[in-house]
């Protein structure tokens, strides 16, 4: 049992491996034993990234209308659609999503594409036009393997802070008790799970070279920002981050050389960020845009409070976790100042982004789900308390299998309801919903299946 319990403090990397292939097996198992309606992959905000890597791939452009119609199996009178007919000013279909994920998917789309089209000179029948399903699950196994690794990546900018034992449970527990999961195991082909790769690339490059002050450091941490920013445009407010620690070392570097940083920290920035201008150009005739329009943004209006609270999709009501994380960024704060006020200020930013979106609850979802590129803070935070209360492998251990069980009766609960059960199970709304219906919610459907 203690051989056990010590295993992923002995082997960090195996353990989060290992149930990213865990979450694999599971997500092609319900691809296989839950397929979709129509049988298609890409539902939802993942469609919209699809299309465009099947679009570049396949025609060698960015016209979408006849993706969307194919997908969405569309006849040409559908009023809930009519965007997919109503061109742009430069004559495509709009896309409201970033490009970054589809980025991040094409290395696998493009293996599937190779294979299919050498399985074809072997005479295999399977169609080579990007819509079939071995071409659709690449998303959704890619953004596991982005998931998993962006796990990795927070795990090493902990452990670079505190202790390992501290920094893998933190890890663990952050990962299997918050949003994350979701966007690891059931919806992987959202953006979510793509941008814990991002941020958490940026966060462990940025506290692993914390010591190194040279400009070509600074010009990476603005490419893994412009990456972040590819993939959740949100993200942008990633470069508060370099921009504080060169205020930091205003005394003692001089004014010229933090500008110098920042310049080439921003070029950096934009570099990475250029895919995302060269699509904005071509749908919409101009690099930067706000696809959803103007109104998608209420700076003066912020849901601070619902976000945080609310039972729609409030941050700390449905994910708990992040309560204790947030308080854990006093230890943190304490143990490396630089790294908490950038740990503060990019959560308090990033707060303050998602409260003022019109639609700050972020239809329907598991959870606050825009806060997934906070998720290596939440390790870090995590790991601070952890560290702050020295707790063993059996307390921490303890710890981790606590959160993760309330959140997977949760994750329990929403699936039952989300798949048509709603006589059985209620919808995560409400006190009793939210925080009571979970534990009773395994029994019940055991009797509701027992009673067919």
């Amino acid at each position: 049992m203690r051989r056990w319990l010590t295993a992923p403090e002995r082997h960090p990397g195996r353990t989060i491996a290992g149930i990213g292939v865990l979450f694999a097996i599971a997500f092609g198992a319900s691809l296989v034993y839950l397929p979709k309606p129509g049988g298609r992959i890409v539902l939802g905000d993942a469609l919209h990234h699809y299309v465009q890597l099947r679009s570049a791939v396949f025609d060698h452009d960015l016209q979408f209308r006849n993706e969307y119609v194919r997908l969405y199996g569309l006849r040409g009178d559908e009023a809930e659609v009519e965007w997919v007919y109503q061109p742009t000013a430069t004559g495509h279909v709009r896309n409201l999503m970033p490009v970054g994920p589809a980025l991040v998917w094409a290395p696998a789309f493009l293996i599937v594409t190779a294979g299919v089209w050498v399985a074809g000179l072997l005479g295999a029948a399977y169609p080579l036009d990007g819509y079939g399903r071995l071409f659709q699950a690449t998303a959704g196994f890619s953004g596991i393997a982005a998931a998993t690794a962006g796990s990795w990546f927070a795990y090493l900018a902990a452990a670079r802070l505190f202790e390992k034992r501290a920094a893998i449970w933190a890890s663990l527990t952050v990962w299997l008790s918050s949003s994350a999961l979701y966007y690891s195991l059931v919806s992987p082909a959202y953006s979510h799970a793509a941008s814990m790769l991002a941020v958490s690339a940026f966060w462990a490059a940025w506290i692993l070279t914390l010591e190194r002050q040279h400009l070509a450091r600074y010009g990476a941490i603005g490419l893994l920002a412009g990456f972040a920013a590819l993939v959740r445009w949100q993200d942008a407010v990633l470069l508060i981050v370099p921009a504080a620690e060169a205020l930091w070392r205003l005394r003692s570097d001089g004014a010229k050389t933090a500008v110098a940083r920042m310049a080439v920290c921003t070029a950096g920035a934009l570099v990475a960020f250029l895919p995302q201008m060269a699509v904005w150009t071509v749908l919409y005739g101009t690099p930067l845009a706000i696809p959803q329009g103007e109104g998608f943004m209420k700076w003066g209006q912020p849901a601070l409070v619902s976000m945080l609270f609310s039972d729609n999709h409030g941050l700390l009501s449905w994910t708990p976790i992040v309560a204790l994380a947030l308080v854990g960024f006093v230890p943190l704060t304490r143990r490396a100042p630089l790294v908490g006020l950038a740990a503060v200020l990019f959560f308090g930013i990033s707060l303050y982004v998602n409260a003022a979106v019109s639609d700050w609850w972020a239809g329907e979802a598991f959870g606050a789900r825009r806060f997934v590129s906070c998720f290596p803070l939440f390790v870090l935070g995590v790991a601070a308390l952890l560290d702050r209360a020295r707790a063993g492998t059996a307390a921490a251990a303890g710890f981790a299998a606590a959160f993760t069980i309330h959140t997977l009766l949760l994750l329990i609960q929403y699936q039952a309801f989300m798949h048509g059960l709603r006589n059985v199970v209620p919808y995560p709304r409400g006190f009793a919903g939210l925080w009571l219906a979970r534990f009773r919610a395994p029994f019940d459907l055991i009797a509701w299946w027992i009673g067919r």
